[in-house]
């Protein structure tokens, strides 16, 4: 069984016992996490829309990581204008737990 889940502003395929990375949450590491909007659900049957009103998917917060780090530069010719500049996105790592379908 599957779900795909909208986590912040992207959409996730998950399974139960599969670790995902996230966008950075607030919770502390080992408590539950619940992701509602959930889109789809495929079991048995698949559900989607008005199907998945209580349907909802649980996790357990393991910790954080750092994504890769971003570089750039700007540059303007014949001006002597250069800026660097880099990002170093964090997330929250999640073990799905269990995909709860109440059709």
């Amino acid at each position: 069984m599957y779900a795909v889940i909208r986590i912040g502003t992207s959409q996730e395929r998950v399974t139960e016992g599969q670790v995902v990375r996230v966008d950075l949450r607030p919770e502390e590491v080992g408590s539950s996490v619940d992701f509602t909007p959930v889109l789809l659900v495929d079991g048995d049957t698949v559900l989607a829309g008005p199907q998945l009103k209580g349907a909802t998917v649980t996790g357990t917060l393991l910790g954080e990581e750092k994504g890769p780090k971003i570089r750039a530069l700007t540059y303007k010719a014949k001006s002597n204008q250069r800026k660097r500049w880099g990002h170093r996105q964090h997330y929250s790592t999640v073990e799905i737990t269990k995909i709860s379908a109440k059709a």
